[in-house]
């Protein structure tokens, strides 16, 4: 796949469920557009195993990302019904009830597809998918900016669940460089030195924090 960064994110308008309980129809990433940041994420099944770790951990630090000016949404390949069901069964017998943020039902496939995230091989034909595999959706994130363009992504395979404190980490960084205009070096978290974009400013860097 070719990476998405710096380029406008994919559009869609599909169902969703929001607030942990309204269906909505017709849900698009674009209402955040010169608002919020967006950090927009694939799961690849309702139901499992790793996935509710990922729902509920970003869930439980949702008020961080609001605080950065920041939406998350979640997708996967199921449809609105079981997203529903999940969303409304209680966490000790396996569901995520509690988050609130929206979750996209990509039950077409095609927001996977367009994010470069379907798992397994794939064709069109006729309009018509054909798959070899098991067509859902890897554990993609892009961290979508205010003008609606992807700044960071990262896709994991199945059995490997993401870093909620990396993603925060990243709207941070972003955040910062939007505010200041520096860099952000290796390993930076708000509060430490940041970068101007100037070789002299790097050597500096590297000799103050070299060990």
């Amino acid at each position: 796949m070719q990476t998405l960064i710096g380029k406008k994110a994919p559009a869609f308008s599909e169902e969703a469920v929001i607030n942990g309980s309204e269906f909505a129809e017709g849900f698009s990433l674009e209402q955040f557009v010169g608002k919020k940041n967006v950090v927009f994420f694939f799961y690849p099944l309702d139901f499992t195993f790793v996935c509710p770790t990922e729902l509920i951990a970003f869930q439980d630090q949702l008020a961080e990302f609001e605080q950065k000016d920041t939406v998350v949404v979640a997708c996967s390949t199921d449809s609105k019904f079981s997203h529903w069901a999940w969303l409304n069964t209680e966490r000790n017998k396996g569901g995520i009830k509690g988050v609130q943020y929206p979750i996209v039902a990509d039950y077409s496939k095609m927001i996977s597809i367009n994010y470069g995230v379907l798992a397994g091989n794939y064709t069109m034909v006729n309009n018509e998918l054909s798959f070899e595999g098991n067509p859902v959706a890897l554990r993609g994130l892009f961290l979508i900016d205010k003008n609606g363009i992807i700044r960071h992504q990262v896709i994991n395979d199945l059995p490997l669940g993401r870093s909620v404190d990396e993603a925060l980490r990243m709207v941070d960084a972003l955040n910062f460089h939007e505010e200041n205009g520096e860099v952000c070096p290796a390993n930076w978290n708000k509060g430490k030195e940041a970068l101007s974009a100037t070789a002299e400013s790097v050597a500096a860097y590297l000799e103050h924090n070299k060990n």
